[in-house]
């Protein structure tokens, strides 16, 4: 695809289109008790690149989603949801044999979680095989959900992606998840020096560098030749440093609960994302990002907490005067 054909989407979001089941709260001696009832159990949709398609849609842009479902109940259930949230499926794969994948999420009552996942599921499953690479270049960004999360698309199956949208003109995003398999940066490294915008946690970021202060953190990052590391600090924020001499915090919203942290990485990528389509400032892009994450993480599930584009307006303006004299 040339860079001058028209862009039929904002976003093509490439990676994980799974099922969540919450359980909330939960403590450490739940295998201690025979029945461990809990107020609500319920299927959610989960999974990075849905997660971020979901909330750019809603955020009022137009978002394609690349994955793979296989052919059952759950896969449905998913291409359902992003029919009613305005989503393009054109670039999803549906797979005979395949059990789509589902995650329950174990959540304390402070917030954090851990995930039980199924091994042979289709997150695991897919490959490049199942992105069509014809359909990569119809947006204006790519955002692909999370380097390690779908072990399958290897560093060579993410040069291929990431070169086809680089042809078609586009910017690229990237989160990441701690690896399953124990790989590591160096063997991402071609496909990280495409990355325009990445997204990791400190705590991965430290890992996958063996580095402990923030700037060389971040400095370690830059030298595989991403363009903008967006490293996300908690409760203080984000640090966002690039090779373009970008250094700078932007601080979280304040007097924020967490109530579930399940997708709140994936819902600051879609805002920082919204905020690169509506050509803001970097500082900008960044607090559009901490506002979308503070909705995500007082509701449970991924994709419950940004309901509109109005609440979400109102909780910027909120966010906007917490720092108006700053």
């Amino acid at each position: 695809m040339s860079t001058t054909q028209k862009k039929e989407l904002d976003v093509v979001c490439v990676g994980a289109a799974i099922v969540d089941i919450p359980l909330q709260p939960v403590s450490k001696n739940i295998f201690d008790c025979e029945s461990y009832p809990l107020e609500q159990i319920s299927m959610t949709i989960g999974g990075d690149a849905i997660n971020e398609a979901t909330i750019i849609s809603r955020l009022g842009h137009k978002a394609g989603l690349m994955s793979m479902v296989g052919r059952d109940a759950v896969g449905q259930f998913i291409l359902e949801h992003c029919q009613k949230n305005g989503i393009n499926t054109d670039g999803m794969k549906v797979r005979d044999g395949i059990d789509t994948s589902i995650n329950v999420g174990l959540v304390t009552s402070d917030g954090e979680r851990t995930f039980v996942s199924n091994r042979n599921g289709s997150l695991w499953k897919e490959t490049i095989d199942d992105i069509d690479l014809d359909l990569v270049g119809r947006g204006r960004i790519l955002s692909y959900g999370s380097f390690f999360n779908n072990p399958r698309l290897d560093n060579a199956a993410l040069v291929q992606i990431f070169r086809k949208a680089k042809e078609a003109g586009m910017t690229i995003c990237a989160d990441m998840i701690k690896p399953r398999l124990g790989e590591t940066f160096d063997d991402m490294k071609d496909a990280l020096g495409y990355v325009d915008y990445f997204f990791p946690n400190f705590d991965e970021a430290q890992l996958m560098t063996g580095e402990q202060d923030l700037d060389k953190v971040a400095e370690k990052i830059l030298s595989y030749g991403v363009g903008h590391v967006v490293i996300k600090i908690g409760k203080q924020g984000v640090c966002i440093k690039g090779l373009d001499g970008t250094d700078m915090v932007v601080p979280a919203m304040k007097g924020i609960t967490a109530l579930d942290t399940i997708g709140a990485g994936d819902n600051f990528a879609a805002g920082f994302i919204t905020g690169l389509l509506e050509g803001k400032s970097i500082k900008e892009c960044g607090e559009y990002g901490n506002v979308t994450a503070s909705l995500a993480i007082q509701s449970i599930g991924a994709t419950t907490g940004v309901k509109n584009r109005a609440m979400w307006d109102a909780q910027l303006e909120a966010y906007k005067k917490q720092y108006a004299s700053a």
